[in-house]
């Protein structure tokens, strides 16, 4: 078993096939909290990874999870990071398309994923689809505003990491989600004003 990555929430192993993801303990919490919230939060993401599952959603599959060890069991996926792929080629009005499909047809089940980066992206290797990654800031939500909260994150990342084809490459993302989410006019009103927010606090 081979540690991959460690972020603040969780450690990553994998193991073969095999991701197993270990929420930490936080010692600067209360015990109590601290164990209420990561066994909360370990449930939710195998609650949204069955919900993908049950959609037939590119993600990762649900192996099992536990909630006394605080671990989540699930499918490897190989392939390359969109990071990698957009910075490489230059098909990337293609593969936002893609990817604003995606998240569209995320938003339409009440799934907001929470941390849309292209770095949680991975065209798969075999049949060559983006799969979504990294469930572990996810929330079932019919809020508009937690869907146009999604978006902004998306934006926001896109300029940072890939700020040699913005703002073309987000306009690429929302044409994707304009085709697969029918809701997609009122969010993107949403988003409008969520990022009229975001200016208001930069300045």
């Amino acid at each position: 078993m081979e540690k991959i990555a460690q972020g603040a929430e969780a450690v990553l192993y994998r193991d073969r096939g095999t991701i197993i993801k270990e929420r930490l303990s936080k010692s600067y919490r209360l015990a109590q909290l601290d164990d209420s919230l990561r066994k909360f939060r370990t449930r939710r993401e195998a609650k949204i990874l069955g919900k993908l599952e049950e959609m037939n959603f590119p993600a990762p599959h649900l192996q099992s999870f536990s909630d006394k060890r605080m671990s989540i069991v699930m499918d490897f996926i190989p392939g390359e990071k969109l990071r990698d792929l957009l910075i490489q080629g230059d098909d990337y009005q293609n593969l936002a398309k893609e990817m604003g499909e995606k998240v569209g047809k995320l938003h339409l089940k009440d799934i907001v994923h929470g941390d849309l980066t292209t770095s949680n992206m991975i065209m798969h290797k075999e049949n060559k689809e983006i799969n979504l990654i990294d469930f572990g800031l996810s929330s079932f939500s019919n809020k508009v505003e937690d869907k146009a909260v999604d978006l902004f994150l998306l934006d926001r990342a896109l300029e940072s990491k890939h700020y040699q084809i913005y703002p073309e490459v987000f306009q690429n993302v929302l044409e994707g989600y304009k085709k697969s989410n029918p809701d997609a006019a009122e969010v993107l009103a949403r988003f409008e004003q969520v990022q009229a927010r975001g200016r208001n606090k930069n300045k």
